[in-house]
């Protein structure tokens, strides 16, 4: 592929001015730090500074031209070197890279699985079904982004447009065949997946969460809607057993007929119905819609992995994948990848399982699985980060008393909230007389869940999952829950 002029590139991001209008680019960078000679820098208002202002660093660095707005163009100032300015680089950032790297995402059979809960599981499920079909696969979402089997940690569940778009282009550079990405609300309000047109897009389910960006339940909702529309995806499927996911498919199938298909897993009218049985560890999910029926299983606990594992099963379907391909392609085997902090056991005495539940209704979900599958008490260990949706902290306790027997209430990922205001609004939705403790340091509060626990109980320890770097004020805590609980259990066996 020739590199691309300046002027195909002003024809493409509808430029409003270049100096002077010669050149070409042979690559697309968003960090000054990371800039390689020949690269175009695309400057973008941050939240707290114009990256306009690292423009000369870039330069220096040897990008060949400066990507930017009207006020990025006047921070930057004469650089040297061409400066195309545009009214919303962050929205044609995505355009340009993709461009830049001959259209990755064309060459390859997208998925995208949105939601509140469910995307990671529903991914990794999605990405293991391709696997065993024999591709070569992508996965980019919330706990690691894997291109072609070669892991690394994920810094956004929704990567910024020129990394998303480098992304693919190694994909394909390795001999990738699938994409599977989580794209999260804030990405899709961002246009970060631009201009990717996902095959399939997947939609979980729908519960309060990230209200401190979307501000109301309705903005959220259009948010996510966002992936179902005619320039986002090609072809979708819904989950209908929220109000949302049926408000959803109802919406999208007006506006698109024949474009999406809607299941259910709890008998709601659905153009796939799926159902399960459960016995000793493995939940039985049987399918049937309009490409026939699929028998398959997940060993993965609880109702809420059987919506996963029942979504990642229609979507490849869905892509064009017979049922009965798939069934052969997953075996004995069913769909069961390990998911790292997703409903993890770390240890069976207490039963003790790490999983990223951090709003009310994943925590519920959680419970009710552990409460099904296990006897003896239930201990749960959560908290609520700082400066996200606070009016979801009173509800995630109240609900653990509704559904557990104890309650340690500790940190979560603070930020630059105070950790004791946070503790202290979950604190007002614990109803009088429940059993609780207040333990702000998070392994001391996971310490103390295990070593106080019966033999017959089971721990979740909610919140952060994966994670392994707590935010406090700015300063990182390397801390992570499965590695504190694993040390706490052996404490505990006196080992």
């Amino acid at each position: 592929m020739m590199p691309p002029s300046l002027t195909e590139l002003a024809d493409l991001a509808e430029l409003l001015h270049i100096a002077p209008a010669v050149g070409s680019v042979t690559g697309v960078c968003a960090d000054n730090r990371q800039v390689r000679p020949g690269d175009l820098f695309v400057a973008v208002r941050g939240a707290t500074v114009h990256a306009a202002r690292f423009a000369r660093a870039a330069v220096d660095a040897g990008a060949a031209a400066v990507l930017t707005d009207a006020e990025g163009a006047e921070i930057a100032g004469d650089v040297g070197v061409p400066v195309l300015v545009v009214a919303d680089p962050a929205r044609v950032a995505g355009l340009v890279a993709s461009f830049c790297f001959g259209r990755p995402d064309e060459r390859l059979t997208t998925f995208a699985v949105t939601g509140t809960n469910g995307k990671t599981s529903t991914a990794y499920m999605i990405e293991d079904a391709l696997a065993r079909l024999g591709r070569t696969t992508g996965l980019i979402g919330t706990v690691e982004v894997r291109i072609a089997g070669e892991a690394m940690p994920a810094q956004l569940t929704t990567p910024q447009p020129v990394d998303l778009q480098r992304m693919l282009a190694d994909l394909v550079a390795r001999g990738g065949t699938d994409l599977v990405m989580e794209t999260s609300s804030h990405a899709l309000a961002q246009g970060r997946t631009n201009p990717i047109r996902f095959d399939v897009a997947g939609f979980t389910n729908l519960t309060q969460d990230h209200l401190d960006y979307h501000k109301t339940f309705e903005e959220y909702f259009q948010a996510k809607a966002l992936l179902f529309d005619e320039e986002h995806s090609t072809r979708g499927v819904i989950m209908v057993d929220d109000e949302w996911g049926r408000r959803l498919f109802r919406e999208v199938s007006g506006r698109r007929p024949g474009a999406v298909v809607s299941l259910s897993v709890r008998g709601n009218d659905a153009d796939w119905q799926g159902t399960s049985a459960f016995e000793t560890g493995v939940q039985t999910i049987s399918l049937t819609g309009p490409l026939g029926s699929l028998e398959t299983l997940t060993r993965l606990p609880g109702d809420f992995n059987v919506a996963n594992a029942a979504l990642a099963a229609v979507m490849v379907m869905e892509s064009g994948v017979a049922p009965q391909e798939l069934a052969a392609a997953l075996g004995e085997r069913g769909i069961s990848p390990a998911i790292p902090g997703r409903m993890e056991l770390v240890g069976e005495r207490p039963y003790t399982v790490v999983d990223f539940a951090h709003n009310t209704d994943a925590l519920v979900k959680a419970m009710t699985s552990l409460r099904a599958a296990r006897g003896g008490r239930l201990v749960v260990v959560t908290g609520s980060a700082g400066d996200r949706d606070r009016g979801k902290r009173p509800m995630m306790a109240a609900a653990v008393a509704e559904h557990a027997d104890y309650l340690i209430i500790t940190d979560d990922d603070p930020h630059t909230e105070d950790p004791a205001r946070i503790r202290a609004e979950m604190i007002e939705g614990i109803p009088a007389g429940f059993d609780y403790a207040e333990i702000g340091d998070r392994e001391r509060a996971i310490t103390s869940a295990i070593m106080g626990a019966g033999e017959d109980d089971t721990i979740l320890i909610a919140g952060r999952g994966h994670e392994a770097v707590q935010d406090v004020a700015g300063r990182a805590i390397d801390i992570d829950d499965r590695v504190v609980a694993r040390t706490a259990l052996r404490l505990r066996e006196g080992e």
